[in-house]
């Protein structure tokens, strides 16, 4: 597996990552440890997971299990600098954690202090803010996004605050590396800005949704990321599994997401699987396996992109990660299939 700059942080990680949201709920804990022991052996050896996890659903009696799967998987078989890991602290407004509080500077120690707790490590290297302080787009919130609520200068005070701390963190060994998720570009340039002018830690990445479903990166986001160096992990890369085909006929397999999540979060609506046809009929064309397609388009953005790749079985572990390259063809009826399907859902 090929090995990437993580942005500027000097950190080496694999072009693929491995996500575990589902290990607590749909997967448990002997399946988690199997599947990442098959990343690693392909050279995955990038990892992501959070304090809120597992989902399907988020509750106060699951909140941090996925972790402590990984803290035994650690445990077990040792070996903690074999893998670059990933994890988050909740945005707040998810009641589940810490009743919606949102983080502040003692609110991300606290986090962090549980998170290697669960663990079982002694450090973090890339420590997200897995959503906003405040208004936002994402989630399907981009159909009645309305910032005007926002107080700046409150959201400012707050997100200096989570620097200066989040700076004692990586001083401390605790955390190697800060970074974004579910964040605005302009969110993302304030961020640096404050960084720059009090001598802080830079925020390293950003973890928004893409997918060939999913393409909102592609504008604005896409030119602050070339121009900041921020790369940005893909998360939901085959739209939960929407860009498998397995939803087509509007079908709820059992144990799939969709049977714990009808409508996927906002995912599935009458545009939905008309175009998940047009990419599935693409990769029928052209003899491709539509989850790796849509996972090696990700990889194909004139940004920097690393897929956050997750599964529920180790077949589909093994399909995720085996890297493909896309001909010239592929791309350009993906083109035309995404002005035809331009914005789903």
């Amino acid at each position: 597996m090929r090995q990437i700059d993580l942005g500027r942080t000097g950190i080496k990680v694999s072009q693929l990552c491995l996500g575990t949201m589902t290990w607590g709920t749909q997967n448990s804990e002997a399946e988690g440890h199997a599947q990442m022991d098959m990343a690693l052996e392909a050279g995955v050896n990038f990892w992501d997971t959070a304090e809120m996890y597992p989902v399907n659903p988020v509750s106060k009696e699951t909140a941090g299990r996925t972790e402590s799967i990984i803290g035994t998987w650690f445990a077990t078989r040792g070996g903690r600098d074999r893998v670059v890991l990933a994890s988050k602290i909740a945005g707040g407004g998810q009641t589940a954690i810490r009743d919606g509080i949102v983080p502040s500077a003692s609110v991300l120690r606290q986090a962090v202090e549980g998170s290697l707790q669960r663990l079982q490590t002694d450090w973090i290297d890339l420590y997200q803010i897995h959503w906003p302080a405040r208004k936002h787009y994402h989630f399907r919130d981009n159909w009645a996004y309305d910032p005007r609520p926002n107080d700046r200068a409150q959201t400012e005070a707050l997100m200096l605050d989570v620097l200066q701390e989040g700076a004692k963190l990586i001083a401390e060994g605790k955390i190697r590396a800060l970074a974004l998720s579910n964040e605005t570009v302009w969110g993302a340039a304030k961020w640096l800005a404050l960084a720059d002018q009090h001598g802080l830690p830079r925020m390293a990445s950003v973890q928004n949704e893409y997918s060939l479903l999913c393409r909102q990166f592609d504008t604005d986001w896409s030119e602050f990321s070339v121009m900041e160096e921020m790369p940005l992990l893909a998360f939901s890369p085959l739209a939960c599994g929407i860009l498998s085909g397995k939803y087509q006929g509007d079908v709820i397999p059992q144990g799939s997401r969709r049977s714990l999540n009808p409508l996927l979060t906002g995912r599935m609506t009458p545009r939905t699987l008309p175009a998940a046809q047009a990419y599935l009929d693409i990769a029928a064309r052209h003899e491709l396996n539509p989850c790796q397609m849509a996972i090696a388009f990700t990889q194909t953005r004139p940004f920097a992109t690393i897929p956050i790749v997750g599964a529920t079985s180790l077949a589909q572990l093994a399909v995720n990660i085996a890297p493909i390259t896309l001909s010239d063809e592929v791309l350009r009826e993906i083109a035309v299939a995404h002005k035809a399907h331009p914005q789903p859902y």
